[in-house]
């Protein structure tokens, strides 16, 4: 598997899409995600050029950081369990899936340093995905004001897997506005300017709806 003609297509798909909704290329950044595949394979990512790499499990990032290290930014996809936090937050540099207080507890008790968050939103409402409902974010945000060591820096959501795409449209759509909702709050701790959206079958129409982190794994670098 050649990775960097992958990431050439996937570039060029992006910039389609880009094109399609007015926006630049430049607003979106690429997170490899390098679940189940080597620290070779995650390797080859990199020289490639993706300098944003997406774990979700601490064990797998805790394995690729020690033989990678601060080369690449660590962006942590998966669901965190309070008690793994202290294992890799002085680690990574952006967390995708807060959505309890317990979380925000470790962090600051347990980082050395200002951890970005994604708050992790289950629009479509499945009973098998994590996240806050839709009306639950605004309230879980403004009880993060205490916490110094948390920055809400946008949201995160997962779309269901299906071939309807205008309901997949609406998952990505319902939470720019929900984004847009937080951000006209100005709060300090949360400026919330980031959508976390749109996974290999998926991120043009993310894109399209105003993603601004795409998480890729398969498309860039394979399933094994």
């Amino acid at each position: 598997m050649n990775v960097r003609q992958n990431l050439d297509h996937i570039i060029s798909r992006i910039d389609d899409a880009c094109l399609r909704a007015n926006r630049h290329p430049d607003e979106i950044t690429i997170i490899g995600v390098t679940k189940y595949v080597t620290i070779e394979r995650a390797e080859a990512l990199i020289n490639a050029g993706i300098k944003n790499i997406g774990e979700n499990r601490t064990d797998e990032l805790l394995n690729k950081y020690n033989e990678i290290g601060d080369a690449v930014n660590w962006h942590f996809i998966g669901t965190l369990q309070s008690r793994k936090v202290k294992e890799v937050v002085d680690k990574i540099d952006t967390i995708h899936s807060l959505d309890r207080i317990s979380i925000a507890k470790q962090i600051e008790s347990r980082s050395d340093k200002q951890i970005d968050c994604f708050v992790q939103v289950n629009v479509s409402g499945e009973a098998a995905k994590f996240g806050l409902t839709p009306d639950d974010v605004m309230p879980f945000i403004e009880s993060l004001a205490p916490f110094k060591k948390v920055r809400v820096v946008g949201l995160m959501t997962m779309a269901p897997h299906t071939n309807n795409e205008e309901e997949i449209r609406s998952v990505f759509s319902t939470l720019a506005q929900l984004r847009d909702n937080i951000a006209e709050k100005s709060y300090s701790h949360a400026p919330c300017q980031y959508l976390s959206m749109g996974m290999s079958q998926d991120f043009e129409i993310a894109i399209e709806e105003g993603a601004t982190h795409i998480r890729l794994g398969s498309k860039l670098v394979g399933s094994n």
